[in-house]
């Protein structure tokens, strides 16, 4: 994609620069609100992950994992910018008037054509079941359960890649590494998952607080009450011969594992037979 160099008017926007053909203009019909949980607090409210909370609020672009869309051809219209995940979406006229999102296959421009169906060219961002397509084909979006739509390889960048067939099923390698066989019924769309370029530059520290990052703050300052590290007269140090984690534990290497897990149990059981 082209890029668009700022002009420099607050140090913020320094060194700054945006992919001039992606859009933030999301579809009324295609967004709702939802629910932010990611305040780092399970459901008593106690926190579980610390330095989250804040953050822009978000609206929720309706993803096709789909592509049920079948035999008919449909436009990219728009690269756009979803802030609910790492990599871009593009928006789909197809020839009957339906207008959907999906993810943004690497290499994609406005202006091309993609189908899903059982007899498609096996061309980038065509979705078709693995039986249909030939081995060593890199695809994404792919499903589990037959008509659920896409649930593996969709963050941005990732890709599989078809390695063999046998009988029903078929097998694939995953971006982690995982070998897994899949049914050979289930779909997917070929290509790789577009890669979204942070092209900018922190600038500022609000820019962490507009993605949900609050401040990470030394256990050393802190009160008594919040860590173990805390409280003391000026630039006092830890109190303690060995530094510990907020919750009292040693944080130098000694295992705070608990030592009558069942699964030690059941190891020593079965070296004992």
């Amino acid at each position: 994609m082209a890029r668009h160099l700022y002009k420099t008017s607050t140090p913020s926007t320094r060194n700054g620069a945006v992919d001039s053909q992606v859009k933030s203009n999301p579809r009324n019909n295609l967004i709702y609100g939802q629910h932010r949980c990611g305040k780092g607090r399970n459901a008593r409210g106690i926190i579980t992950a610390g330095h989250r909370g804040g953050g822009h609020k978000r609206l929720y672009r309706k993803i096709d994992f789909r592509r049920n869309e079948k035999d008919i051809y449909g436009r990219i219209v728009t690269i756009e910018y979803d802030p609910n995940r790492n990599a871009y979406i593009c928006l789909i006229h197809y020839g009957d008037g339906e207008k959907r999102y999906i993810l943004h296959p690497r290499g994609a421009i406005i202006g091309e054509t993609i189908v899903s169906g059982t007899e498609v060219p096996i061309k980038m961002g065509n979705a078709l079941p693995l039986t249909d397509m030939p081995l060593g084909t890199a695809i994404h979006n792919i499903e589990i359960t037959l008509g659920k739509g896409g649930q593996l390889a969709r963050a941005a960048g990732a890709v599989a890649k078809l390695i063999a067939k046998e009988g029903k099923l078929a097998t694939l390698k995953l971006p982690s590494g995982e070998v897994r066989l899949i049914s050979q019924n289930c779909s997917a769309t070929v290509g790789q998952v577009g890669e979204r370029r942070e092209l900018n530059p922190l600038g500022k520290a609000g820019y962490k607080r507009w993605i949900g990052r609050r401040p990470v703050v030394r256990g050393i300052v802190m009160n008594p009450i919040d860590h173990p590290h805390g409280g003391g007269e000026g630039r006092s140090p830890i109190g303690k011969k060995k530094p510990t984690t907020p919750w009292g534990y040693p944080a130098l290497g000694r295992k705070n594992r608990k030592k009558n897990k069942y699964s030690d149990n059941w190891i020593i059981r079965r070296r004992s037979k």
